[in-house]
């Protein structure tokens, strides 16, 4: 009979460790983090995330404004274009420049407040 071939152990490199310390921040892999930016990180984030949730509720306010408009004014069934009611329309396509404006508001107003967290870091 003939032998078995032996096994062979493949193995890479260890991967270089990181500090045990929990950074909180914007840091590059492996930089230090000292307390300046991590103060400045989570006043980004808290920055980003009010400007989300503040987008978020404009936008369901004016959707919810478009709705009622649709449910509770009669006379926009009445209405026809292309021989089919306004109403339908308005739901099929009235959403999407809604969507487009609040995104292009969104990320405009996001881009400005990295910026100024840059500006700031900067300056140090």
């Amino acid at each position: 009979m003939t032998e078995a071939p032996k096994r062979v152990r493949v193995t890479a490199d260890a991967p270089p460790r990181r500090s045990s310390a929990p950074t909180r921040g914007i840091a590059l892999p492996g930089a230090p983090v000292d307390e300046a930016d991590a103060v400045y990180a989570r006043a980004l984030q808290r920055s980003q995330l009010r400007l989300a949730l503040g987008t978020v509720a404009g936008f369901v306010l004016v959707v919810l404004a478009l709705a009622l408009v649709i449910a509770l004014i009669p006379e926009v069934d009445r209405i026809v274009v292309w021989q089919v009611p306004l109403s339908w329309l308005l739901q099929a396509f009235a959403f999407y420049p809604v969507i487009v404006v609040f995104a292009v508001l969104y990320v405009r107003t996001a881009a400005r407040n990295e910026r100024r967290y840059r500006a700031l870091q900067d300056r140090e």
